[in-house]
């Protein structure tokens, strides 16, 4: 697997990407208040007006996050990299942390006399594949997005090994018709069957929703449009969008996402705001114009991000059944939540992910190697 070539003389040096790094958490912040205040099966006593206003959160949130592996994952892709040695690296990420939550979050259900049904498709992270309620929304509802990440993960090499193919001039054309791709999904939903409703006043079968928010060979288009700007950052052909103006219109189309068709304002709505913020702010990175949220703060909580996105529903869940008393103290619970999240995703990472990267993501022989390179200059 190549790295992405930088064709032109005045293209970026690839290098951490802080300022995402920080982004990536306030992505899992507003997939945490889409679930405290607009998600059903969640949610906490709030006003009213919080759940109208987060209710595409999540949404964007998840399209956020996927656009974002795609970039990453081709801005930091290394020479030579095989891709069973890749995928190992990426299982290792996704796979510990999965099934502390999984485990613990069975063990929560049980408790609570809640179905456990679906949970050998989630075990897996195979449940996005099956069009099956039940089955995508078992055990730890929010690892329904693992098993598209494990899809991308397989389909990398591949995906790289294309978009490695396209001309530099060509980038934008390839990355405005992988937007027209995310754009027509929605449009081609209609094609399915509408009935059975997913529930009033939803006007769309869970098949229809099936197809447009968790079928991984459709939410593959949002990896591939990261790892295409990614290409077009890295060749010198970016065209200079400030960070401020990309995240004024990802706010823009985050009030037309709330105005549309549910279906409309799952990805197609989003898709290239999102993409253009991710980039703007990794130009600005590349800069030295990182900001606040490349803050050792802001650092710290993306580096945690993956640990509290997954952690945080099971705790939603375990206090949506608490009475509030007012719509003050629903909100008190949510702000309790948020903070119990975080605590909890940096033991998940301190105590899991991090020890399991540093100790397995680099295979035996590779670190002795390393070692042996680096002890001459330590000496």
């Amino acid at each position: 697997m190549e790295a992405a070539a930088r064709e032109t003389a005045n293209a970026p040096c690839p290098g951490r990407l802080p300022s995402l790094t920080g982004l990536r958490f306030l992505a899992a912040a507003m997939v945490f208040f889409g679930h405290a205040f607009a998600d059903p099966l969640s949610k906490v006593a709030a006003p009213g007006f919080l759940a109208v206003l987060w209710y595409r959160a999540g949404s964007f949130g998840v399209s956020f996050f996927f656009i974002l592996s795609g970039f990453v994952l081709a801005w930091s892709a290394r020479a030579g990299d095989r891709p069973v040695r890749f995928l190992r690296r990426r299982l290792l990420k996704v796979y510990p942390n999965h099934l502390v939550t999984f485990g613990c979050t069975a063990v929560l259900l049980w408790w609570t006399g809640r179905s456990l049904a679906g949970w050998l498709p989630n075990l897996l992270l195979v449940q996005s594949w099956v069009p099956d309620f039940g089955v995508i929304n078992s055990v730890n509802t929010v690892s329904w997005t693992l098993s598209c990440e494990v899809f991308f993960y397989a389909a990398f090499p591949l995906l790289m090994r294309w978009t490695g193919r396209i001309r530099p001039e060509r980038l934008w054309h390839a990355a405005l018709g992988t937007v027209a791709g995310v754009v027509a999904v929605p449009w081609l939903a209609q094609l399915l069957p509408a009935r059975p409703r997913v529930a009033p006043p939803l006007d769309f079968s869970f098949v229809q929703w099936w197809f447009v928010n968790f079928a991984p060979p459709v939410r593959v288009l949002e990896f591939v449009l990261g790892i295409l700007l990614a290409r077009i950052v890295l060749s010198g052909r970016w065209i200079r969008l400030p960070r401020g103006r990309a995240a004024a219109l990802v706010a823009l189309s985050y009030v037309v996402a709330l105005a549309v068709p549910y279906l409309f304002g799952v990805a197609a709505v989003g898709v290239v705001p999102l993409g253009l913020l991710i980039a703007s702010v990794a130009v600005a990175d590349t800069q030295g114009e990182s900001g606040l949220l490349a803050g050792r703060t802001m650092t710290w909580l993306g580096e945690i991000s993956f640990a509290f996105y997954l952690v945080h529903r099971p705790l939603l869940i375990a206090v949506s059944g608490v009475p509030a008393a007012g719509a003050a103290a629903g909100m008190g619970i949510a702000v309790l939540v948020f903070a119990v999240a975080v605590l909890v995703a940096w033991a998940l990472y301190a105590g899991v992910e991090r020890p399991v990267m540093r100790r397995w993501a680099v295979p035996r022989a590779m670190r002795r190697a390393r070692e042996s390179v680096e002890a001459p200059s330590r000496a």
